[in-house]
């Protein structure tokens, strides 16, 4: 799964990544340990415009009754994203790219967890892939909301855990976005991003609690 990660960079760099238009709303800080729940950064195909928008993470379904299934739905399977209820029709219609320049996953040793952070060898902003829904509560309430898509692990994940993020190329963001891509073009894209590109090395442990958000967090340690 991908329960935790890292979008340190501003706004602004945000905006010159994706050649998106400029928010009227800005809302975006670096965050070092990004959890669910929390409003997250999302970039949208609005009739052939780039946007950003903020979306909390966890994704609550148009047909649930409350907000309490998106705790459950922070992430979703590749290999099932396309019929299971709960994903199917924001596959087909409501895809998003998550931005991030890290991830959090923990290893298992013996009774310990030990946290890694994974990036890109570059440091660069990449993409994960991701789905949107808009959920409106009976008291009226429009509530926007993401989750994002795993898949198999690489070489590189497979010794950390057995799922990771699925990474979108430069090529595929765009693939992932068009709106007249066929569910046999969009599967075809969901496959483990190549682990040459990716390093990960041990961060503190103190990653752990999501009232932790400071730099430290992402330093490396022994």
């Amino acid at each position: 799964m991908c329960g935790r990660y890292t979008i340190t960079v501003s706004e602004d760099e945000l905006i010159a990544r994706y050649a998106a238009e400029e928010p009227t709303n800005r809302y975006h800080t670096p965050r070092f340990n990004v959890a669910p729940t929390n409003r997250v950064p999302v970039i949208l195909n609005d009739e052939g415009i780039t946007k950003i928008d903020a979306f909390r993470w966890g994704l609550i379904p148009f047909w649930a009754k409350d907000t309490k299934i998106g705790y459950n739905l922070i992430n979703a399977k590749a290999d099932t994203v396309a019929e299971k209820p709960s994903f199917r029709n924001a596959f087909k219609q409501r895809r998003c790219l998550i931005p991030a320049d890290g991830f959090y996953e923990w290893k298992k040793n013996g009774a310990e967890k030990q946290p890694y952070r994974i990036l890109l060898k570059d440091q660069l902003i990449f993409s994960m892939a991701g789905l949107w829904e808009s959920w409106t509560s009976p008291e009226g309430e429009e509530i926007k909301s993401c989750t994002i898509i795993t898949t198999n692990p690489n070489e590189l994940m497979i010794d950390i855990h057995d799922r990771m993020p699925m990474i979108l190329s430069v090529e595929d963001e765009h693939k992932w976005l068009d709106k007249s891509q066929s569910v046999e073009e969009l599967k075809a894209i969901l496959q483990p991003f190549p682990m040459d590109r990716m390093r990960a090395y041990p961060v503190s442990k103190d990653v752990g609690s999501v009232k932790n958000q400071n730099a430290e967090l992402i330093e490396e340690v022994n």
